[in-house]
């Protein structure tokens, strides 16, 4: 069996578990820790994780960010410059969870 076919087995069973009634939002958000190498096998089983989610009874929420970041770097007004010099990122990072808000939070829909 795969390591990406173990852990939609492993999702499976973990996320079959009942949650407690008292857990807050933040409290039923799962996070999947795999390989690098095992991005696109990964990405073709997603469908499975979603599967797996809502026959739990759960609710399923996707939020792929792989491009935002390059997306609204080359929105900038500066970007070329960012690029070259990287380390001046860090006083703009900020406005970047501000785009991620305005345009990929379940809200924004």
């Amino acid at each position: 069996m795969s390591r990406v076919k173990r852990l939609v087995h492993s999702y499976g069973k973990f996320i079959a578990i009942p949650w407690r009634d008292d857990a807050a939002a933040a409290q039923r958000v799962v996070f999947c820790v795999y390989n690098e190498k095992e991005e696109l096998a990964l990405r073709a089983k997603v469908d499975e994780f979603e599967l797996a989610t809502k026959e739990a009874g759960h609710e399923w929420a996707l939020f792929d960010l792989t491009d935002t970041f390059a997306i609204w770097l080359s929105g900038q007004r500066y970007a070329k410059k960012y690029f070259a010099q990287p380390h001046l990122l860090h006083t703009l990072l900020p406005k970047y969870l501000d785009f991620l808000k305005r345009n990929y939070s379940p809200l924004s829909a």
